[in-house]
């Protein structure tokens, strides 16, 4: 499960980033553009954190 979870928290963001870049091109509102690309952002932060070897 180690190494399975960075990859689906990648795969995450990627979907996340492309349904943010959809709802730009549909003219979407800047704040739920915005709250759906910070989500990216924290699912992509999330999986490289993840990887960060160290801790218990």
């Amino acid at each position: 499960m180690n190494s399975v979870l960075p990859v689906v928290l990648f795969a995450l963001a990627g979907l996340l980033v492309g349904g943010a870049w959809s709802m730009h091109r549909q003219a979407a509102s800047r704040t739920a553009v915005g709250l759906v690309g910070g989500l990216a952002l924290f699912a992509a932060a999330g999986g490289v954190l993840w990887l960060i070897p160290g801790g218990s």
